[in-house]
Protein backbone atom coordinates (compact mmCIF):
# COMPACT_ATOMS: atom_id res chain seq x y z
CA UNK A 1 0.00 0.00 0.00
CA UNK A 2 3.19 2.17 -0.15
CA UNK A 3 3.12 4.13 -3.59
CA UNK A 4 6.79 4.77 -3.02
CA UNK A 5 8.08 1.23 -3.38
CA UNK A 6 8.74 0.28 -6.92
CA UNK A 7 10.81 -2.79 -6.85
CA UNK A 8 12.07 -5.43 -4.23
CA UNK A 9 15.84 -6.29 -5.07
CA UNK A 10 16.69 -9.80 -3.47
CA UNK A 11 19.84 -11.86 -2.70
CA UNK A 12 18.80 -15.41 -3.56
CA UNK A 13 21.35 -16.60 -0.86
CA UNK A 14 23.03 -14.61 1.69
CA UNK A 15 26.90 -14.15 1.42
CA UNK A 16 27.90 -11.59 3.40
CA UNK A 17 24.96 -12.64 5.47
CA UNK A 18 25.80 -16.17 6.64
CA UNK A 19 24.74 -18.43 3.88
CA UNK A 20 21.04 -18.46 4.56
CA UNK A 21 19.21 -19.49 1.49
CA UNK A 22 15.77 -17.82 0.32
CA UNK A 23 13.06 -20.42 0.50
CA UNK A 24 11.93 -21.19 -3.17
CA UNK A 25 8.06 -21.02 -2.37
CA UNK A 26 8.95 -17.40 -0.83
CA UNK A 27 11.15 -16.58 -3.78
CA UNK A 28 8.16 -17.63 -6.01
CA UNK A 29 5.71 -15.83 -3.63
CA UNK A 30 7.87 -12.29 -3.44
CA UNK A 31 7.79 -12.58 -7.20
CA UNK A 32 3.94 -13.10 -7.67
CA UNK A 33 3.47 -10.39 -5.40
CA UNK A 34 6.00 -8.09 -7.69
CA UNK A 35 3.07 -8.68 -10.43
CA UNK A 36 0.38 -8.15 -8.74
CA UNK A 37 1.52 -4.66 -7.17
CA UNK A 38 3.39 -4.18 -11.17
CA UNK A 39 6.95 -3.80 -8.73
CA UNK A 40 10.16 -4.52 -10.46
CA UNK A 41 11.35 -8.02 -9.20
CA UNK A 42 15.67 -7.56 -8.82
CA UNK A 43 17.92 -9.73 -8.16
CA UNK A 44 21.53 -10.07 -6.60
CA UNK A 45 23.52 -12.51 -8.12
CA UNK A 46 26.94 -11.00 -7.75
CA UNK A 47 27.98 -14.41 -5.48
CA UNK A 48 25.65 -16.64 -6.44
CA UNK A 49 25.69 -16.59 -10.49
CA UNK A 50 27.64 -17.85 -13.16
CA UNK A 51 27.61 -21.28 -11.54
CA UNK A 52 28.49 -20.97 -7.60
CA UNK A 53 25.25 -22.86 -7.02
CA UNK A 54 25.43 -25.53 -9.85
CA UNK A 55 22.99 -23.58 -12.51
CA UNK A 56 23.86 -20.42 -14.61
CA UNK A 57 22.25 -18.59 -11.85
CA UNK A 58 20.28 -19.03 -8.04
CA UNK A 59 17.07 -18.21 -9.14
CA UNK A 60 16.27 -20.89 -11.73
CA UNK A 61 16.36 -23.49 -8.78
CA UNK A 62 13.06 -21.94 -7.59
CA UNK A 63 11.97 -21.28 -10.72
CA UNK A 64 11.43 -17.72 -11.25
CA UNK A 65 13.30 -14.69 -13.83
CA UNK A 66 13.90 -11.50 -12.34
CA UNK A 67 13.10 -8.60 -14.14
CA UNK A 68 16.75 -7.24 -13.17
CA UNK A 69 19.35 -9.71 -12.85
CA UNK A 70 22.96 -8.12 -11.48
CA UNK A 71 26.35 -10.08 -11.85
CA UNK A 72 29.53 -9.48 -11.36
CA UNK A 73 32.76 -11.66 -9.38
CA UNK A 74 32.69 -15.18 -11.48
CA UNK A 75 31.81 -13.48 -14.57
CA UNK A 76 34.91 -12.73 -15.20
CA UNK A 77 36.88 -15.21 -14.01
CA UNK A 78 38.78 -13.05 -12.04
CA UNK A 79 39.30 -10.02 -14.34
CA UNK A 80 36.88 -6.85 -12.68
CA UNK A 81 33.64 -6.78 -14.58
CA UNK A 82 30.00 -6.34 -13.98
CA UNK A 83 26.57 -6.73 -15.08
CA UNK A 84 23.27 -5.58 -15.25
CA UNK A 85 20.73 -7.70 -17.02
CA UNK A 86 17.24 -6.53 -17.55
CA UNK A 87 13.84 -7.40 -19.53
CA UNK A 88 10.10 -6.41 -20.03
CA UNK A 89 9.68 -2.72 -18.36
CA UNK A 90 12.81 -2.53 -17.25
CA UNK A 91 14.91 -3.21 -20.25
CA UNK A 92 13.34 0.33 -21.59
CA UNK A 93 14.65 2.42 -18.80
CA UNK A 94 18.04 2.91 -19.33
CA UNK A 95 19.25 3.96 -23.25
CA UNK A 96 22.89 3.68 -24.67
CA UNK A 97 24.92 6.05 -22.70
CA UNK A 98 22.84 7.01 -19.78
CA UNK A 99 24.99 5.16 -17.14
CA UNK A 100 28.96 4.78 -17.33
CA UNK A 101 30.50 2.07 -14.89
CA UNK A 102 33.58 1.32 -13.35
CA UNK A 103 33.74 -2.15 -14.23
CA UNK A 104 31.27 -1.89 -17.44
CA UNK A 105 31.90 -3.50 -21.06
CA UNK A 106 35.49 -2.64 -21.97
CA UNK A 107 36.44 -5.13 -24.52
CA UNK A 108 38.98 -6.77 -22.16
CA UNK A 109 36.66 -7.55 -19.63
CA UNK A 110 34.31 -8.76 -22.08
CA UNK A 111 36.58 -11.47 -24.33
CA UNK A 112 37.54 -12.69 -20.24
CA UNK A 113 33.41 -13.29 -20.02
CA UNK A 114 33.18 -14.68 -23.29
CA UNK A 115 35.78 -17.17 -22.50
CA UNK A 116 34.77 -17.92 -19.25
CA UNK A 117 31.34 -19.00 -20.23
CA UNK A 118 32.64 -20.97 -22.90
CA UNK A 119 34.95 -23.04 -20.89
CA UNK A 120 31.93 -23.22 -18.28
CA UNK A 121 29.99 -24.87 -21.12
CA UNK A 122 32.47 -27.17 -22.88
CA UNK A 123 33.65 -28.30 -19.44
CA UNK A 124 31.11 -29.07 -17.84
CA UNK A 125 30.94 -27.21 -14.82
CA UNK A 126 27.58 -26.50 -13.60
CA UNK A 127 27.38 -30.23 -13.33
CA UNK A 128 30.62 -30.25 -11.12
CA UNK A 129 29.37 -27.81 -9.05
CA UNK A 130 26.29 -29.53 -8.63
CA UNK A 131 27.89 -32.90 -7.76
CA UNK A 132 30.89 -31.51 -5.78
CA UNK A 133 28.69 -29.37 -3.51
CA UNK A 134 27.09 -32.71 -3.01
CA UNK A 135 29.93 -34.30 -1.91
CA UNK A 136 30.99 -31.35 0.42
CA UNK A 137 27.68 -31.32 2.22
CA UNK A 138 27.28 -34.83 2.60
CA UNK A 139 30.77 -35.13 3.97
CA UNK A 140 30.32 -32.19 6.48
CA UNK A 141 26.86 -32.97 7.48
CA UNK A 142 28.27 -36.81 8.04
CA UNK A 143 31.21 -34.89 10.41
CA UNK A 144 29.80 -32.16 11.99
CA UNK A 145 26.19 -32.40 11.97
CA UNK A 146 25.80 -33.97 15.45
CA UNK A 147 28.71 -31.97 17.15
CA UNK A 148 27.71 -30.00 19.85
CA UNK A 149 28.68 -26.37 18.83
CA UNK A 150 27.47 -27.23 15.26
CA UNK A 151 24.26 -25.06 14.25
CA UNK A 152 23.63 -25.65 11.10
CA UNK A 153 25.28 -26.37 7.36
CA UNK A 154 23.60 -25.39 4.72
CA UNK A 155 24.11 -23.81 1.27
CA UNK A 156 23.79 -24.91 -2.61
CA UNK A 157 26.41 -25.99 -4.94
CA UNK A 158 29.90 -24.79 -4.22
CA UNK A 159 28.36 -22.35 -1.65
CA UNK A 160 28.34 -23.15 1.81
CA UNK A 161 28.06 -22.28 5.38
CA UNK A 162 28.47 -24.13 8.27
CA UNK A 163 26.91 -21.90 11.25
CA UNK A 164 28.72 -22.16 14.74
CA UNK A 165 27.23 -21.29 18.04
CA UNK A 166 30.11 -18.85 18.87
CA UNK A 167 32.45 -16.01 16.82
CA UNK A 168 35.23 -18.57 15.22
CA UNK A 169 37.32 -16.05 13.09
CA UNK A 170 40.62 -17.61 14.83
CA UNK A 171 39.84 -20.33 12.51
CA UNK A 172 41.08 -18.89 9.54
CA UNK A 173 44.68 -18.49 10.21
CA UNK A 174 44.47 -22.40 11.84
CA UNK A 175 43.18 -23.51 8.33
CA UNK A 176 45.44 -21.43 6.47
CA UNK A 177 48.28 -23.56 8.49
CA UNK A 178 47.08 -26.37 6.97
CA UNK A 179 46.85 -25.03 3.57
CA UNK A 180 43.39 -24.07 3.11
CA UNK A 181 41.95 -20.57 2.55
CA UNK A 182 38.07 -20.35 4.04
CA UNK A 183 36.51 -17.30 5.13
CA UNK A 184 34.02 -16.50 8.06
CA UNK A 185 31.53 -14.45 7.81
CA UNK A 186 28.57 -13.10 10.23
CA UNK A 187 30.92 -13.53 12.49
CA UNK A 188 29.96 -17.40 13.66
CA UNK A 189 29.64 -18.93 10.02
CA UNK A 190 32.68 -20.50 8.22
CA UNK A 191 31.69 -19.74 4.30
CA UNK A 192 33.66 -22.35 1.76
CA UNK A 193 33.47 -21.08 -1.94
CA UNK A 194 35.65 -23.68 -3.65
CA UNK A 195 36.56 -22.95 -7.16
CA UNK A 196 34.07 -24.53 -10.01
CA UNK A 197 36.74 -26.81 -11.18
CA UNK A 198 37.75 -28.69 -7.92
CA UNK A 199 37.63 -32.55 -8.06
CA UNK A 200 36.58 -34.78 -6.43
CA UNK A 201 40.11 -36.30 -4.44
CA UNK A 202 40.11 -32.16 -3.50
CA UNK A 203 36.78 -32.17 -1.74
CA UNK A 204 37.70 -35.15 0.09
CA UNK A 205 40.86 -33.85 0.72
CA UNK A 206 39.15 -30.46 2.21
CA UNK A 207 37.35 -32.62 3.91
CA UNK A 208 39.87 -34.41 5.89
CA UNK A 209 41.64 -31.18 6.93
CA UNK A 210 39.07 -29.01 7.63
CA UNK A 211 36.38 -31.48 9.94
CA UNK A 212 39.14 -31.78 12.20
CA UNK A 213 40.51 -28.55 12.59
CA UNK A 214 36.43 -27.59 13.45
CA UNK A 215 35.86 -30.11 15.77
CA UNK A 216 39.23 -29.54 17.76
CA UNK A 217 38.16 -25.85 17.78
CA UNK A 218 34.96 -26.41 19.41
CA UNK A 219 36.39 -28.62 21.74
CA UNK A 220 38.78 -26.54 22.95
CA UNK A 221 37.19 -23.26 22.96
Amino acid sequence: RNPNVVAVLLEPIQGEGGIHVADHAYQRGLKQLCEERQWLYMVDEVQTGIGRTGDWFATQQAGVSPDVLILAKGLGSGVPIGACLARGRAAEVFKPGNHGTTFGGGPLVCAAALATLEIMESEGLLANARERGEQLCAGLETGLASMAGVVAIRGQGLMVGIELDRPCGALVKLALEKGLLINVTSDNVIRLLPPLIIEKTEIDRLLSDLIPLVRQFLEGA
